[in-house]
């Protein structure tokens, strides 16, 4: 056998590898027998079939698969010997030896290896990274509270209808009765809404469903039909009003304080603002962390200037994912990956320099915090901590959720270092300039 490698440049890397006769024949002799002992072949007792029926059954199998392995074994040998870090996995060179397989005596491969570059980062006062302080202004902190106490609100009867109300009606067309539908005036087309606004109970109107309602899976659920079977309703209906709904912002209790921010946590309306001061700085906080992340990884990409085999990257991702992916959607993504990809890179580097570990606490924080990201987004505030607890549990039984939360534990370690290391230059800003930025 013999392994040459041929060094293109410092990022790529081609290997052959040659097999003559004495490299594969004892194998395969021995491949052979095996199929012999399990073979169960009609006319034969188990494991005396001739050797010469076995060849022309199994031989092309047991020749393909002592070469793979001799060839994947010295690929991976020439790799640890000479202390390769490549990047990905080998790929079969697209330029080939020819090997004939029907009549065989030498082999020969080649494979393209990606070598991963030096990664040479540093992070001192010397580096300056903006970090945005989101200031927080008297109509934010209105809006703001005004939200909160709308989400934490109910639907009450209102005396007439405006263009963000329900009315609860009856819908009649001949026989055809529909009973108790609720008309989301805010759903409805501009032109259509106005002739709904003003709606008082009892009152009564003749209505297009179609030019009313144009969303066919809105008009199928109000109807109670499937989607295709609305072209059998009849286009003009009566409709009597039966209710107006109106969502109104709950009250300022001590009932609805709790709700928001937990039982006995604020007692007074100037306690509630405070709170609600404290929470909307908490979530500028996260947008200003979020833009720094961003600001700090493009920043020492740039520093670092990691270079790539792109060619062979490219190639890479498209046999990993199975070709999945065209080379034209690979191409159009690439940048992406390669940002991701050298951060890593950057990340792993510092990590190790700084001899940072990731803990299991840490880990578990982590899945909580997402967890409790989760409910929230359903408004479920203040969630019992063993229900987050057996929630972030079930994210890290899954592979993927379980890496993704690790990833975000070492860029926290990461960003922080850099953070405490850098020199960070404030700077306030507006929240729609910063929601310009990272746009």
């Amino acid at each position: 056998m013999k392994v040459t490698k041929n060094q293109i440049d410092d990022l790529n890397m081609t290997v052959n590898i040659a097999l003559d006769k004495n490299d594969w024949a004892e194998p395969r002799k021995k491949k052979l027998n095996e199929f012999r002992r399990n073979a169960e072949i009609r006319g034969f007792r188990r494991g005396m079939a001739p050797m010469s029926l076995i060849e022309k059954i199994h031989g092309g199998q047991a020749l393909g698969e002592v070469v793979n392995t001799l060839v994947t074994d010295a690929l991976n040998k020439f790799i640890e010997d000479n202390k390769l870090n490549v990047l990905g996995e080998p790929l079969p060179s697209e330029k080939q030896s020819d090997n004939n397989w029907d009549d065989p005596d030498t082999f020969a491969f080649d494979f393209d290896l990606g070598i991963a570059p030096e990664v040479n980062v540093t992070v001192s006062a010397d580096d300056k990274i903006p970090y945005y302080n989101v200031t927080v202004t008297k109509e934010a902190l209105k809006d703001y509270r005004h939200g909160l106490l709308k989400q934490f609100g109910q639907l009450e009867s209102a005396e007439a209808s405006k263009e963000d109300d329900f009315v609860i009606a009856d819908f009649q067309s001949g026989e055809q009765k529909v009973e108790g539908a609720y008309v989301a005036l805010r759903s409805m087309p501009e032109e259509v809404k106005k002739e709904f606004v003003g709606l008082k109970k009892d009152d009564v109107r003749t209505v297009d469903i179609v030019r009313c309602f144009p969303n066919e899976a809105d008009r199928a659920a109000m109807f109670h039909v499937k989607k295709e079977e609305l072209d059998t309703l009849p286009a003009e209906w009566t409709m009597k009003v039966n209710d107006i709904k109106t969502f109104v912002d709950a009250p300022l209790t001590q009932a609805t304080f709790d709700q928001i921010f937990g039982e006995g946590n604020c007692k007074d309306e100037a306690s509630f603002d405070e709170k609600v001061k404290e929470r909307l700085q908490s979530e500028y906080a996260q947008e200003s962390d979020y833009r720094f992340m961003i600001d700090a990884k493009e920043y020492l990409i740039d520093k670092a200037a990691i270079q790539l085999p792109d060619a062979f990257m490219k190639r890479w991702i498209k046999t990993a994912n199975e070709d999945k992916f065209t080379m034209e959607q690979i191409e159009a993504e690439y940048d992406l990956f390669a940002k991701d990809f050298r951060w890593n890179m950057i990340r792993t580097r510092i990590m190790k320099d700084q001899d940072m570990k990731v803990s299991k606490d840490d880990v578990m924080k982590q899945a909580m915090s997402m967890a409790s990201y989760q409910f929230a987004m359903y408004g479920m505030q203040n969630v019992p901590e063993e229900h987050l607890t057996k929630y972030a549990e079930q994210l890290l039984g899954d592979r993927q959720q379980a890496e993704r939360i690790i990833e975000k534990v070492e860029d926290d370690l990461v960003l922080n270092w850099i953070r405490s290391t850098a020199t960070v230059e404030k700077k306030k800003i507006s929240l729609e300039k910063m929601r310009e930025l990272t746009k």
